[in-house]
């Protein structure tokens, strides 16, 4: 914490961007990325992961060893805190597996939905913290991490449980937008709301505005995303409105808004069936179509396929790891490639129909780049909040406990080989 904290004084300092705040300073709580330690936990198969839990469960000994993928942190024999909010068991797996628990979706990467096995004797590094605020009104804010020269979001916002991966170079932080459950006690900066208020307006701005705001102006950097705030009300309300529109798509449909939908006459449709086990994808420029294997799905514009973070193709590195997990089978063909191996029964309707949805998304995104570049120009020529203003004010330097996680005492929580966990 220190480290990210004299990196960001020293950018501040050095002229690298003194017209903008480092994104640690606005929301100050953050949490690292999951670290699973065996990538047989999470998948984008519900189904394959049930059958890995139940062989797994079903075996013994070495065996259950092996395929368990035992690190520092987790073996068969590690008796673990339950996960906040679930009531899977919390002794040695090797003694009590019990029964298998239901798996839930999660935000794997930028705009690749996936699911994991909610059981805390599984997962290395599960960032309990996140799963002790995450309901259904929080959002997260996810940074891909820094990658030079390359085009694509900064950031990303979900209302899933972050995994955090970053597609390429070094994953960034989540931030939880609220630090209590109920969309209680905002994760910004003290008093930074009175700012945006009393500067910006309107009265009843609240934690979203200051999240959309940062999804449509966040700037990577090395030291991480940096955000400008603007001195012009017009300003605000313009990348506001932007950010607003960005958090939408994202969310595709959640806490009650509309899924994205492209005009007619420009939605994506199957033309031809995906093959059960596809090889590879391709993109035919001239007709707008993505080839797989005998498979073909149109409309997809360019900017779709295009659509980079951290200079990955998302939808290229989405098909490829549903394309890996096609290939299994269970329950046979499991045994000496250990769990992984353990995959769909080949491509699923459901993928199917997320492809299409996804294509929809980053098309949607895609056209909305023009608005966002056109805000960042207005932000190089208006004037700025100044740190000195943010230090005048109070906002800066971002106290110490509003770094930590929030005391979260709604219920008690039952710790390994089933004693209470105190809070």
């Amino acid at each position: 914490m220190a480290a990210r904290r004299t990196a960001a004084t020293a950018a501040a300092g050095s002229g690298e961007d003194t017209r903008s705040v480092e994104l640690d300073e606005l929301m100050p709580w953050s949490v690292r990325p999951l670290r699973t330690g065996r990538s047989w936990v999470s998948g984008p198969d519900p189904a394959a992961l049930r059958a890995r839990w139940e062989r797994l469960a079903a075996a013994e000994g070495a065996e259950q060893e092996r395929l368990f993928c035992p690190s520092r942190s987790r073996t068969p024999h590690t008796p673990v805190a339950a996960l906040p909010g679930r009531s899977t068991g919390t002794g040695r797996f090797a003694r009590e597996p019990g029964a298998c628990p239901d798996p839930v979706r999660i935000a794997h990467g930028p705009f690749d939905e996936q699911w994991l096995l909610p059981d805390h004797r599984l997962i290395d590094a599960a960032r309990p913290e996140l799963w002790r605020v995450g309901d259904e009104r929080q959002l997260f804010a996810v940074e891909h991490g820094y990658v030079p020269r390359t085009a694509g979001p900064a950031l990303s916002v979900t209302h899933l449980l972050p995994a955090g991966h970053a597609p390429a170079g070094r994953p960034g932080r989540i931030r939880p937008l609220y630090r209590r459950p109920d969309a209680t006690d905002p994760n910004l900066a003290p008093g930074l709301l009175d700012v945006v208020r009393t500067r910006l307006g309107p009265k009843e701005a609240g934690p979203e505005s200051v999240l959309a705001w940062i999804l449509a102006a966040a700037l990577p950097s090395p030291s991480g995303c940096r955000v400008p705030l603007p001195a012009d009300a017009e300003v605000w309300a313009a990348g506001v409105s932007l950010g607003r529109e960005l958090v939408r798509l994202q969310l595709r449909g959640a806490r009650g808004g509309e899924r994205p939908r492209l005009p007619g006459g420009r939605r994506p449709y199957v033309r031809a069936a995906l093959p059960p086990r596809p090889a590879g994808i391709v993109y035919d420029t001239e007709a707008e179509a993505l080839v797989i294997g005998d498979g073909r799905i149109s409309p997809v514009p360019a900017g779709a396929w295009e659509f980079t973070v951290g200079g990955v193709r998302v939808l290229e590195l989405w098909f490829e790891r549903r394309a890996a997990a096609a290939v299994g089978a269970f329950p046979e063909g499991a045994g000496a490639d250990g769990l992984d191996a353990v995959g769909a029964r080949g491509w699923t309707p459901e993928w199917t129909s997320e492809l299409l949805e996804l294509i929809t998304v980053l098309a949607l995104l895609n056209g909305l780049r023009p608005r966002q570049e056109a805000l960042r120009a207005r932000l190089e020529r208006a004037s700025l909040i100044s740190r000195d203003e943010l230090r005048a004010a109070g906002v800066l330097p971002v106290p110490p406990s509003v770094r930590r996680p929030a005391s979260v005492l709604g219920h008690q929580e039952e710790g390994p080989e089933g004693q209470f966990a105190l809070l």
